[in-house]
């Protein structure tokens, strides 16, 4: 990962006109189960980081208001649960992704909501 993840990050916030904005690998996002087995689509949601969490919630097929449902993981082993969305995590907070059909389809758009924590 490292330096080429950065530069990969960089360029796509650079495609999509959005700033970058680092997800420290040391930090935790939240993340459901349903990412670990493949499920699709991918969604994803960016919060502003605090000095725990990259501020990102990522989950897989569909959502649940289920008190458990996101699970702590550091940013790192996303590598391992859903290599796909790495290439995202330069995203700013206020920014949501898309991902379907294994990355064919990728949509993404600011949600100014996601700023009101």
């Amino acid at each position: 990962m490292g330096n080429n993840l950065e530069n990969l990050q960089r360029e796509i916030c650079s495609n999509y006109g959005l700033e970058f904005q680092r997800s420290d690998l040391s930090l935790k996002v939240g993340v459901s189960l349903s990412v670990k087995d493949n499920q699709q689509p991918i969604h994803a949601l960016r919060h502003p980081k605090d000095e725990h969490t990259t501020g990102w919630y990522i989950w897989a097929g569909e959502y649940s208001e289920e008190e458990d449902f996101f699970k702590p993981l550091h940013t790192v082993h996303l590598d391992e649960w859903c290599p796909i969305i790495m290439p995202y995590l330069g995203f700013p907070a206020g920014t949501r992704v898309l991902i379907a059909e294994d990355g064919k389809y990728v949509d993404v758009w600011t949600d100014p909501t996601l700023l009101e924590v």
